[in-house]
């Protein structure tokens, strides 16, 4: 009978050759169950600093009546013998607890480890966070006291178990190809997993009902549910008493949506002067409900609504979130599919691959184990449902999918593809459901991804133009690409792969002998122009005019000639050898299909980049705009191209394929300019309906700025950092608080979390800053589980983010929210609106940097019973012109008030407790 010893330390730091422990915890686990426990605090004989007495609540007065570790060594190392050791992290626990029992003349462990932060990575593969606090929380696990080692042993021992439980009932293929995979795992992981592989073939289990085995891998049965076309009863109820009966009890009827309904249904089914609606409607009102009900009396697979928002987070909340609410109302049921791009997916048939050619790197295999789990619970093969923040590993590019048009009709696993499967749902889904990126992708798609349809609602729409304008942004790293070809090269690479291969198939092989040869020819030639971008710009991204590709010498034009010669040759050898191969492949076995797809890979990115190259070199509308982005030698760079028209929409392919859009949004209307948006957006006339806001911003909200201040602009970066450190050192006093920092400078950022962290958190206040504390999920869950935390953030976290009632009530914009002119994409678009006449500061910066900040406002207040404080530090918004036009971008009835720095704080604390109000001055 094995015994397993879980074991968690806590230390005055992380080195063990200076640090020490302060507590050890153990639980003994055998046959499943606990057989003993085992905790004790350790005097370490030096002081705690605060910030480990603050994460751990054990203080210093209560470890000096606690044995030294001297004296519980052998006990220790008595208690571990013949143990198998099992730590969350066990590189941290095993190797520092080996120093501590050396240090004390103990003989060294030699027992073998398990880490649950592996095993988690593998069996729990959805999890958004692997510490062990979230697992605990997400898992319900009893966790007590976080931080202290006998409470995380405990958890640890659960979390074990639990784990194991979860091994025993998968199907055996599973755990057995994990185990053959395994071995590159930390310490004895993967023996452990081998030796539950032994147990599970003396006591094995039928396969579930739910799960099918294709080629050797555990499926999820998936089923497409058909489109039940039960119609409506009864019409869509316009009136207040109709929408209360719909409602019931599960939704409280407010005034403000049920405008919003109205406004949908009418656009959408009466005759309308124009097929363009734009809606503000406030933040928390509950637009998404809002549009989604009334489009639900008129949706059909035949005919479905398309709607279209910001962001994949958007997506997944509104299909697990907003639609199941809705659904309780409906003897119709939305029936909605997520869509996204091809790469979004993975191809089983690359993934198939991958195991038949194993990687010895410990990542590639925990993500290659935490996928064959994964497999036996998704339908939908997306892989964003790992919830990894990016999957930019070499894995995962060599197994997302590349489009139905790549799949192989006789391969095994052609019937269960999830791609093919997401199609067959869209045909029965009344409604489907994209981000605006997608969207503007469909103007460079040969096939269309999306449907004609009489509906196309955009969500956030005051996003559309900017990231219309983003996706039309293309660019070629010649550096990378280099290295790619050269690596292909190599004795190991791709080509001698396919050489070997292709033994035999001689025209086949004389036709990849002459395109190594171009390949070569055209990466000298790219060199060639490396350098002399390099020579005329030298030092930073630079804008590229027509006159300076005329003004080349003559044999840097004529390199130009023979790069565009060398795309011309390329891509008819690729037409030519994939006219050859392609009768071929079927014959091939799985690990040759893998180096296969690797040259069809490096064919579609040749595709690409000759069309980019080519429209970087010979497209000079005024619309487009060139870039050039030095690499660190003359080697390296960067080509960029943009259409800063992009987000004119009557020009693109797919608004022609909507009879009415919709655009929502919380904040359309720039100060008193109501077609601001629709002007962006090439549709002018368009109707525009503002929805009045539900709140009282004179009771619910208060925005506090400083009557004397620094010239932000006149400020060195250090001074205005000196600033910022001193300034919310003073308003962040009230420990009982949660409060939200936004920065516009993420290097602004890091240098003032640089200065402050370690200060708040001996002081027992955590700040949780965006790009040191993981994903911006990650962030804001431990925020919101904080009541004293402080959250310093950028870019997105102005917008888009739920923190409801007290979670949230303060937020300190530390200047207003103004693009970086000095960036070379900024300073293009202002010479571009220039060009055309305009006023770019006017035009574009102000009105941005308006609904910006009404977007901070909107993190305070989002429903009727929240208040909140906004605390500005940049007086620019009293004192110039423009901030005049900045402030009729907010709520008319929102208080405005100049105090010194040293009283806004009391009266914040008043506003907030609800004391009295304080009076504008």
């Amino acid at each position: 009978m094995k015994t397993y010893a879980v074991v968690d330390i806590e230390t005055t730091g992380t080195d063990p050759k200076v640090d020490r422990i302060i507590q050890f915890g153990c639980v003994l686990i055998r046959n499943g169950q606990v057989i003993q426990r085992f905790a004790t605090d350790v005097n370490p004989d030096k002081p705690i600093s605060k910030q480990i007495v603050n994460l751990t609540h054990i203080s210093n007065q209560r470890i000096k009546k606690a044995p030294y570790f001297e004296d519980i060594a052998l006990t220790i190392y008595n208690l571990l013998a013949d143990t198998i050791f099992v730590a969350h992290n066990i590189y941290f626990d095993y190797n520092f607890l080996n120093q501590e029992l050396l240090r004390c003349g103990a003989p060294e462990l030699t027992i073998p480890g398990i880490d649950t932060v592996e095993l988690a990575h593998i069996f729990l593969p959805t999890e958004p966070s692997f510490r062990l606090n979230d697992l605990a929380e997400s898992l319900g696990l009893s966790h007590e006291n976080p931080h202290q080692a006998d409470s995380d042993a405990e958890v640890t021992g659960a979390l074990f178990l639990y784990m194991e439980a979860i091994i025993k009932q998968l199907p055996l293929i599973t755990v057995e190809t994990i185990a053959n995979l395994s071995e590159p795992l930390g310490m004895q992981t993967g023996a452990y997993i081998r030796s539950l592989v032994d147990e599970l073939k003396q006591k094995p289990h039928p396969l579930s009902s739910e799960l099918e085995i294709v080629s050797g891998i555990a499926l999820r049965k998936k089923k497409v549910a058909p489109f039940q076309h039960n119609h409506f009863t009864h019409e869509f109820p316009k009136k207040k008493k109709g929408k209360e009966q719909l409602f019931a009890d599960k939704l409280t009827f407010r005034k403000d949506q049920a405008r919003l309904m109205n406004l949908v249904y009418k656009h959408f089914t009466e005759e309308v002067e124009n097929k363009n609606l734009f809606v503000e409607a406030a933040t928390g009102m509950g637009k998404t409900i809002g549009y989604l009900l009334p489009a639900n009396y008129l949706a059909t697979p035949e005919q479905p609504v398309v709607i279209s928002t910001v962001s994949l987070v958007l997506q997944d909340q509104l299909l697990k979130k907003d639609i199941p609410l809705l659904n309780q109302l409906f003897d119709q049921p939305i029936q909605a599919t997520v869509i996204k791009g091809n790469s979004h997916y993975l191809d089983l048939q690359r993934f198939k691959a991958t195991l038949l050619r194993p990687v010895s790197q410990k990542q590639y295999v925990l993500y290659q184990s935490a996928v064959l789990v994964w497999l036996t619970q998704t339908t939908t093969g997306d892989l964003d449902e790992l919830n990894l923040i990016h999957l930019n590993h070499l894995f995962f590019k060599e197994v997302h999918h590349r489009g139905i048009a790549h799949l192989t009709s006789d391969d095994v696993f052609f019937e269960v593809d999830f791609l093919r499967f997401l199609h067959q749902r869209i045909k029965q889904s009344n409604f489907l459901i994209v981000n605006h990126a997608f969207l503007a992708q469909e103007n460079v798609r040969e096939i269309p991804a999306l449907p004609k349809s009489p509906y196309l609602i955009i969500d956030e729409a005051h996003h559309l133009a900017d990231i219309c304008e983003r996706s039309s942004m293309k660019s070629v790293n010649f550096s990378l690409f280099h290295r790619k070809v050269q690596q292909m090269l190599e004795p190991t690479g791709l080509f001698v792969k396919l050489e070997e291969l292709l033994l035999g198939y001689d025209e086949i092989m004389r036709l990849l002998a002459i395109y190594q040869e171009e390949l070569r020819y055209l990466t000298e030639a790219q060199l060639s122009l490396l350098e002399v971008l390099h020579e005329t710009f030298p030092s930073e991204e630079s804008v590229i005019t027509r006159e300076d590709i005329e003004s080349f010498s003559l044999p840097d034009a004529k390199n130009i000639q023979k790069i565009q010669l060398y795309y011309e040759e390329i891509n008819e050898l690729q037409t030519q050898m994939s006219a050859l191969l392609l009768p071929e492949e079927s014959n091939w076995l799985k690990r040759e299909q893998f180096v296969y797809t690797e040259l069809l890979d490096l064919f579609e990115e040749l595709r690409r980049q000759a069309d980019i190259v080519t429209l970087w070199l010979e497209n000079w509308l005024e619309r487009y705009v060139h870039w050039f982005v030095p690499g660190v030698k003359n080697s390296s760079g960067i080509i960029k191209i943009a259409d800063f028209e992009a987000a004119l929409i009557p020009q693109t392919v797919w608004y022609e394929r909507y009879e009415r859009i919709i655009y929502v949004g919380g904040t359309l209307k720039i100060g008193s300019d109501r077609n601001y948006f629709p002007k962006k957006l090439g549709i002018p006339e368009a109707t525009v309906k503002i929805l009045p806001s539900p709140f009282d911003y004179k009771k619910q909200a208060r925005i506090f700025i400083p009557d004397k201040g620094i010239s932000i602009p006149e400020l060195s970066t250090q001074e205005y950092v000196q600033y910022l450190v001193e300034t919310l050192e003073s308003l962040l006093k009230d420990p009982d608080q949660a409060a939200m920092v936004l920065f516009t400078s993420h290097e602004i950022l890091q240098s003032v979390y640089g200065k402050m962290h370690l200060r708040f958190l001996q002081n027992g206040r955590e700040i949780l800053a965006q790009g040191v504390g993981g994903s911006r999920e990650k962030i804001l869950k431990r925020f919101s589980q904080s009541k004293s935390a402080i959250l310093f953030g950028a870019d997105s976290f102005w917008e888009g983010i739920d923190l409801p009632g007290d979670t949230l009530r303060i937020v300190i914009v530390t200047r207003l929210p103004f693009e970086n002119p000095q960036r070379p994409e900024v300073q293009a678009k202002n010479n571009f609106l220039q060009n055309k006449g305009l006023n770019p500061f006017l035009q574009e910066a102000v009105p941005k940097a308006a609904m910006k900040l009404r977007q901070g406002l909107g993190r305070l207040i989002r429903s009727e019973d929240d208040r909140g404080v906004m605390i500005l530090l940049d007086r620019r918004i009293i004192t110039t012109k423009y901030g005049q036009r900045i402030r009729q971008g907010l709520p008319k009835e929102l208080p405005i008030i100049e105090l010194p720095i040293d009283e806004i704080g009391g009266e914040m604390s008043k506003f907030l407790n609800n004391f009295q109000e304080p009076e504008e001055k």
